[in-house]
């Protein structure tokens, strides 16, 4: 096997290579200081690996110290969390999200035919609770988590090559091999995303408790606990990559720059997080990272009262929640009182609103519609997207299906354009010769059997910009005969409807507008929570055709495509297999967007410094992990 090392200098000068610092060099906040001098924790060299991530700050070395006060909602707003601090993979992306750079891993070393990685783990970083982080942490998740169908009833696709799922070997306490059945050509890139972050998520010594392996006593846990099984108990305790429970205990330990204090739960109004002790990386100076003390997430339920709160200066960083196009001008107006400043995030999404429809819809009738393309197609031709962009999102944007943008290499004209010119005539004429020709007295077509032709499109309230276009999209399709109902949700009914099959449309903005192979969830059907066109597709797939409901034909070839894509020994290969899979997502029309992603912005205190001027929107980039709040500091 060749060894490559991935090299951070030869990506960005954030984490630039630079001469190891002596330990005696390395400083670390008072607030430490004050405990190693009380004999309450180990001096800061004994709590930092032997290597230590040397980050070159954005701009200047920083300051200890300060409260980063950011805001995110009550009702399952868990990756707010996350995107701020839980971006500590094997490997993680460059900040301007180009390539990726070494993270918990040093380097690793990939087989000739792509199927086998050996990782170099980060020699004597410690988890919170000053316990060493090591290969066994690693095997832990893979070997004893991953293939057990009560904690995965079916593994996730990430992890899975040729049906069969990702296996490890421990070569010595900092090295483990990570073992396909097949080339994995882009695993190195899923590790950066959250999704690709279990390996790193689970420390053996404290979650191996709730393991019946490791535990023959777990039923007095499970008494104690009142859950009904291990796995739902090792979830509670130990987490998952995207639920509450995560950021719900305060005694998980973890490898993140800062900790639960108050823990997120149900009746939370704020979340805090105090600095990591332990937390493997440095400045340039040898000062142990973080540089800011504590993260309060306050829980304000209200989207509005969020807007309010960043006008009135209560919010030192803030994209969630208030980057609608309609909060910018109101917001800027505001900036110099309320003593912040706006700060880009350049657009990830491929539409801004994307309107999938359930094609596994319980309503035999209404299934059969979505499932013919014709339909689907009339629809689309039924909506006025100039009007859309002019009032949702005050004409910053255009007409856009569901493409990567123009400038990412896999950009599909037919894709971004088809079926984006309003045609209302054109619409009447396939509804017609789909048989839906009587009315009723409102205009609204009808069954052969006389009753309405009625959806309705589920909506999060949290982005009101879907809910503006849905708006407009009934009073659009009424003018062809289609009947839309509108269900405003809070974002956890959204979801909960969306697993139980109970929605004939969801709508919500979707990524792969850049680097689209990351997250391809708006053409496979790969997401169980967000690939829309139908979970029970994804099901299926994720199962291996044991579980939920066989595709379509179409999505059954790119789903096989998409298998071979993962095992394409080529960068060549897997390009000219992707774009296959979109060519074939054109031809099948099963979602549709609105106007192409624009850029939103959020809100940043004037004195919270070392925050990028601009920074990528994408859960796959978790902004603003990758930017490392970690070096972020507060000016005097």
């Amino acid at each position: 096997m060749k060894r490559t090392l991935i090299a951070a200098s030869l990506m960005l000068p954030l984490a630039a290579p630079i001469t190891q610092t002596l330990a005696a060099d390395y400083h670390e906040a008072p607030a430490l200081a004050e405990l190693v001098q009380q004999g309450k924790l180990p001096p800061v060299a004994e709590r930092l690996p032997s290597e230590p991530e040397i980050v070159k700050p954005q701009a200047n070395v920083g300051r200890y110290g300060g409260t980063l006060r950011s805001a995110l909602r009550g009702d399952a707003d868990h990756n707010a969390i996350l995107k701020m601090v839980g971006n500590q993979g094997l490997t993680r992306w460059t900040p301007d999200y180009t390539d990726i750079l070494p993270n918990l891993a040093t380097d690793w070393t990939r087989s000739a035919d792509g199927s086998e990685y050996i990782f170099h783990l980060r020699p004597g970083t410690k988890w919170s609770d000053g316990t060493p982080f090591t290969a066994d942490d690693v095997t832990f998740f893979v070997n004893d988590l991953l293939p057990d169908p009560q904690f995965f009833a079916s593994a996730p696709s990430q992890y899975v090559i040729n049906g069969q799922r990702m296996k490890a070997e421990k070569i010595d306490a900092n090295t483990v091999k990570l073992i396909f059945a097949g080339p994995y050509l882009n695993f190195p890139r899923v590790l950066a995303t959250p999704l690709g972050q279990h390996a790193v998520l689970y420390q053996k010594k404290y979650c191996a408790q709730f393991v019946p392996k490791y535990n023959p006593a777990i039923g007095d846990l499970l008494k104690q606990s009142g859950q009904p099984d291990w796995a739902t108990l090792l979830r509670q305790k130990c987490g998952d990559i995207e639920i509450p429970a995560r950021w719900g205990n305060i005694d998980r330990p973890t490898l993140d720059p800062w900790i639960i204090a108050t823990p997120y739960t149900g009746s939370s109004q704020q979340v805090i997080l105090k600095r990591n002790p332990y937390f493997w990386e440095i400045d340039t100076a040898g000062n142990q990272l973080p540089y800011i003390d504590t993260i309060n997430f306050k829980v304000i339920s209200d989207i509005q009262s969020i807007v309010l709160a960043a006008i009135g200066g209560q919010l030192d960083l803030q994209v969630r929640h208030i980057n609608t196009i309609n909060n910018k001008p109101v917001l800027a107006q505001h900036a110099a009182e309320g003593h912040y400043t706006l700060v880009a995030t350049t657009t990830t999404d491929s539409t801004a609103e994307t309107i999938y429809i359930n094609q596994t819809n319980k309503n035999p009738q209404l299934r059969k519609l979505v499932n013919d393309r014709d339909f689907r197609q009339a629809l689309s031709l039924g909506m006025d997207r100039d009007e859309i962009n002019e009032i949702v999102f005050l004409g910053q944007s255009k007409p856009w299906q569901t493409s990567p943008l123009p400038q990412d290499p896999f950009y599909n004209e037919r894709l971004a354009t088809q079926f984006t010119v309003r045609d209302v005539a054109g619409a009447n004429k396939i509804l017609d010769g789909l048989g839906l020709v009587k009315r009723d007295g409102n205009g609204f077509r009808l069954y052969p059997d006389g009753s309405k032709v009625f959806m309705t499109a589920d909506v999060m309230v949290v982005d009101p910009a879907s809910i503006d276009t849905m708006q407009l999209v009934k009073k659009q399709w009424a003018e062809i005969g289609i009947d839309l109902g509108i269900n405003s949700e809070e974002r956890s009914l959204f979801y909960a409807r969306a697993q139980t099959n109970d929605y004939d449309i969801g709508v919500m903005p979707a990524p792969g507008g850049f680097d689209p192979t990351t997250d391809p969830r708006i053409w496979l059907s790969t997401s169980m929570i967000d690939s829309r066109q139908s979970l029970l597709w994804v099901k299926w797939y994720e199962s291996g055709g044991k579980l939920g409901e066989a595709p379509s034909a179409s999505m059954q070839q790119r789903l096989k495509l998409w298998d071979e894509w993962k095992q394409a020994k080529t960068p060549e290969q897997a390009t000219s297999l992707f774009k296959q899979i979109l060519a074939s997502a054109a031809d099948a029309f099963d979602v549709m967007g609105t106007v192409q992603g624009l850029t939103t912005f959020g809100v940043r205190n004037v004195k919270l410094m070392n925050v990028p001027e601009k920074m990528p929107n994408s859960f796959n980039y978790a902004h603003p992990g990758p930017t490392l709040p970690q070096q972020y500091f507060f000016a005097p």
